[in-house]
């Protein structure tokens, strides 16, 4: 039962290429449907985030209709990609491994997306990559721990996994597999968060911002944060100060009008640039970014909001390149000034605790991929043994009554009584050598399964179940 994924994301293609192939969140249930109607797959879900878009899916057996489709297909390069996260490799869809019978469904599903999408597959396909059945498996667990990510252990993408989950659930597009292989790569993305410091160690100088705050003041839920400017920095930082606990948030922009739309996220108010000096008094934190050629907060504004403070401390960030905040501000007392130079070195440093843990989490996630692969190639075991009784009992049932019309064609004269007593050692015969010449294989069968030898249940599928396959 073949379980891959064919992807592609913000490491193989740049976000040109990643949004022609993305899905928005009312595509994915048609998406879904329409795949499922038009491939050869048994179950499927989608995965798409603004870095990667990734199809997960299982199926029985491959279709040879893309075949003759395959032999145009150009645009698909053999090529090998290495994360730099983390061990796992991603293998790009290769046009030279023909004879892979992997790469029928690879076509199909390249073939559909481009489809779906209306573009060309060529477009695209040369940035695809696949998994197949254990690197899958260990890739999607890489993917929900954060592994795979542009930031190493970024938490949003466990969160965007478990809505592909819900998506596919709801579309009915899940089955024993898949559904049993999300809830294991939950568990494991669980236990890392739970077991490494994955995602505790600022990465992003928004995140590092709010880490250094956090050593100045211990209660977030009485300060006043002011926000300078209205870019993706500011919006990080206000969104991690927001989850901190942080309730009294303002935000001056030189257009008041994209500080209306960023406050409102956040239940915040907004200001004009021209309001600064009365709103830097009184803030606690504050965090600017701006693209001002020039400073906007001086020395000599600081030094008189210090005073009217009364010396309460104010934490300031300036994440400006160049700089916001006139650098002889660091020089006065009670003000705590960083640049985005000292966000880098604490980035730096949390970085590299990061790629430790997430040596961690890949022993974990490893541990978690054979516990899921085990189980699969039990219920492998299962089916066999299946298949391979019910061979052995229609066998059984086909020699016991050649026997008997063998018996009935030599004329003997029996009673009713006598007929069935003939019937009956002839069946308990079959039982008894059926069972007999069951035992062993039965026993091979089970432990290669408990062991998850699959090269052996592959022996002895061919060994006893030749015969039904064809």
């Amino acid at each position: 039962m073949p379980i891959s994924i064919l992807g592609i994301n913000h490491k193989t293609a740049p976000v040109a290429i990643r949004e022609k192939v993305a899905f928005s969140p009312t595509e994915i249930s048609r998406a879904l449907l329409d795949i499922k109607a038009k491939t050869g797959v048994e179950e499927v879900a989608i995965v798409s985030t603004c870095n990667r878009m990734e199809i997960i899916y299982r199926h029985l057996s491959h279709s040879n209709a893309s075949e003759t489709r395959l032999a145009s297909n150009t645009g698909i390069v053999s090529e090998v990609s290495n994360n730099e996260n983390s061990p796992f490799e991603a293998k790009k869809v290769n046009k030279e491994a023909i004879n892979d019978p992997n790469l029928d469904m690879e076509t199909e599903i390249l073939l559909w997306l481009a489809d779906f999408h209306k573009l060309n597959h060529q477009e695209f396909g040369e940035h695809c990559y696949t998994q197949h059945e254990a690197e899958a498996v260990d890739h999607l667990m890489q993917v929900s721990c954060g592994l795979d990510s542009m930031i190493l252990g970024e938490p949003q993408i466990l969160g965007q996994v478990k809505d592909a989950f819900g998506y596919a659930k709801n579309a009915g597009t899940l089955g024993l597999y898949l559904n049993r292989l999300f809830q294991q790569t939950f568990s494991v993305a669980k236990q890392v968060r739970t077991d490494t410091q994955i995602g505790e160690s600022a990465v992003s100088v928004a995140y590092a911002a709010v880490t250094l705050a956090k050593r100045i003041f211990a209660d977030f839920s009485e300060i006043n944060a002011l926000f300078i400017g209205a870019g993706e920095t500011i919006e990080l930082a206000a969104r991690h100060l927001k989850r901190q606990g942080v309730v009294n948030i303002n935000v001056a922009n030189r257009t008041v009008e994209r500080a209306q739309i960023l406050a409102s996220e956040f239940g915040g108010q907004a200001h004009s640039l021209t309001s600064l000096a009365e709103l830097v008094e009184k803030a606690d934190i504050i965090i600017s970014s701006t693209a001002s050629p020039v400073p906007i907060i001086g020395k000599g504004l600081m030094e008189k909001v210090i005073i009217a403070r009364k010396h309460r401390a104010v934490f300031m960030v300036d994440l400006a390149v160049p700089r916001d905040i006139e650098s002889q501000v660091g020089k006065i007392n009670d003000v705590y000034l960083y640049t985005v130079d000292d966000m880098q070195g604490v980035i730096k440093k949390n970085q590299k605790q990061r790629e430790n843990a997430a040596k961690e989490a890949v022993t974990i996630i490893k541990h978690h991929s054979k516990k899921y692969l085990t189980w699969l190639q039990s219920l492998s075991a299962v089916s066999l043994l299946k298949d391979y009784t019910q061979q052995c009992e229609q066998l059984k049932n086909s020699e016991s009554e050649r026997s008997l019309a063998k018996l009935e064609s030599l004329g003997l004269q029996l009673s009713k009584s006598e007929q069935d007593h003939l019937q009956k050692i002839v069946s308990e015969l079959g039982n008894r050598l059926t069972q007999k010449m069951m035992h062993s294989p039965r026993i091979s069968i089970r432990k290669a399964g408990e062991n998850n030898d699959i090269k052996t249940l592959e022996i002895l599928t061919d060994a006893f179940c030749s015969e039904q396959k064809k």
